[in-house]
């Protein structure tokens, strides 16, 4: 018999070459060739064409003009959170792959949707690759699961499933997780380059094929994206990233690619000892309720795909007696942090270089949008100042590196959820051209500012050009 050489895949990427790179050139990563053996025929060859898509007949390419446009059905999961983020509910024949860190609570937000999906629609398959069906069970009982057709498999072989799926004709399929799952067609262990393309690509033929949608948990790496092949992500149709910090219940499902919905669509959940939980208005989470005013803080409105969002922004600025000042941040972006002390300092006067900073938000809010840029620093010189802001204050828009203030998208939206608040005043950025283009909304005063020492004006922060130092 004739014998098959080696291929070596990068992990990253997925090129194949035939002898091992101690850098891809294709996407640049170090050290990410795995070696593979190619499966082998029944000549004895290695074979060309590993996949075949079943039970789908293509007749040829047809005019875009002939073709009629079509809205996919959903289902719902009977979690509207969920079914929001994926843009109304599952598509049927889709492959959903949902990414998240260990212990986040990616399997029990899929047990319950497989739940409510038995009761609803019809069978379901459950096939876990990390746990007993007598665990799976316990948790279960734990969060309430009925006795729907709700069917667990505790398998790992790729072959063994799709046998399963061909015997039950499921309504959904859940494989927990595509990292643990291998075929007899490849020597190689599990959760290798191989073995993910490999069970992804079974997977997506019988999703489209039979018309069954699957849902896929996987793995992610220590810097939070998903483990294994960047191609597993282009396979499937939607890809979804849970988050959420360590000593918060809070959590959210985002979009990061959906063929069927927007992206970057979120879904706000809250994790507690009898499950997950939708949580419809998340801005009580992540609003401090203060018994009077308080220095250091402002609440900013944040947009989160197409959901207004207001979150707390808290900071701390005291004298050091180190040579090194510590600048900290949780929930917010350290690169932020950095040009809004630069532009303070060098446009308000406020040096804070003998100074500790200390920021984050409230609640394990997470907010990267440059929209939260005034809130920041009008927090920070609140702190510095040990001023309280007004009370009933929002604040919106970007910061520039000459200390103007740029616009943000859907302001209206965004002040029309801190009206229904009850939030009373708000400082936006001046619109170039069309000043008092937002006057009031809802009984909320709005008032513009070109600038941020302006807006530190309005918000009687603006003492000085020059500080006294420990001021």
């Amino acid at each position: 018999m004739k014998q098959v050489k080696p291929v070596f895949v990068c992990q990253e990427c997925g090129v194949q070459r035939p002898k091992w790179q101690g850098k891809c050139d294709d996407c640049g990563a170090w050290s990410s060739f795995v070696e593979e053996r190619p499966f082998e025929g029944v000549l004895g060859g290695p074979t060309t064409h590993r996949y075949a898509m079943p039970g789908i007949a293509t007749p040829g390419a047809k005019k875009y003009a002939e073709i009629e446009a079509t809205k996919a059905d959903r289902i719902s999961t009977g979690i509207n959170e969920f079914d929001r983020v994926l843009g109304g509910g599952i598509v049927p024949g889709s492959l959903v792959l949902l990414g998240g860190e260990p212990g986040i609570g990616k399997s029990t937000l899929l047990l319950q949707a497989a739940a409510n999906f038995a009761n609803t629609v019809g069978p379901v398959l459950y096939a876990s690759g990390e746990e007993s069906e007598h665990q799976i069970k316990s948790r279960g009982e734990r969060l309430g699961v009925g006795a729907g057709p709700l069917f667990l498999l505790s398998e790992t072989c790729l072959e063994r499933i799709l046998e399963e799926i061909d015997r039950l004709k499921p309504s959904l399929v859940i494989i927990d997780s595509i990292q643990t799952v291998f075929s007899l067609k490849l020597p190689s262990a599990p959760g290798s380059v191989g073995q993910v393309r490999q069970a992804a690509t079974e997977l997506l033929f019988a999703a489209k094929g039979k018309n069954i949608p699957i849902m896929l948990v996987g793995h992610v790496t220590k810097d939070g994206s998903i483990a294994g092949p960047r191609v597993l992500e282009h396979l499937v149709d939607v890809v979804l990233h849970f988050e959420g910090e360590s000593g918060s219940r809070f959590r959210m499902v985002r979009a990061v690619k959906n063929r069927f919905g927007p992206v970057d669509e979120v879904g706000c959940f809250d994790l507690g000892p009898d499950g997950i939980t939708a949580v419809t208005d998340p801005t009580g989470i992540f609003v401090e309720r203060h018994h009077g005013r308080v220095a250091g803080t402002c609440v900013a409105v944040s947009m989160e795909g197409r959901r207004p969002l207001l979150a707390e922004v808290q900071s701390l600025v005291a004298h050091t007696s180190g040579e090194r000042p510590r600048r900290t941040t949780s929930g917010v972006d350290g690169s932020r942090l950095a040009m809004v002390l630069a532009v303070l300092q060098q446009h308000c006067g406020i040096t804070l270089g003998g100074h500790d900073v200390f920021a984050s938000t409230v609640g394990g809010a997470r907010i990267i949008e440059p929209a939260a840029d005034l809130a920041l620093a009008i927090a920070l010189a609140s702190s510095h100042y040990l001023t309280p802001t007004p009370a009933g204050v929002v604040a919106m828009g970007e910061i520039g590196l000459s200390g103007e203030l740029r616009r943000v998208r859907d302001v209206r939206q965004r002040l029309a959820e801190a009206a229904r608040l009850g939030f009373e005043l708000a400082v936006v950025p001046a619109e170039p051209g069309s000043p008092g283009t937002y006057r009031s909304v809802d009984d909320m005063r709005v008032v513009e500012a070109p600038d941020v020492r302006t807006a530190l004006r309005l918000m009687h922060l603006d003492r000085s050009l020059k500080v006294v130092e420990g001021g």
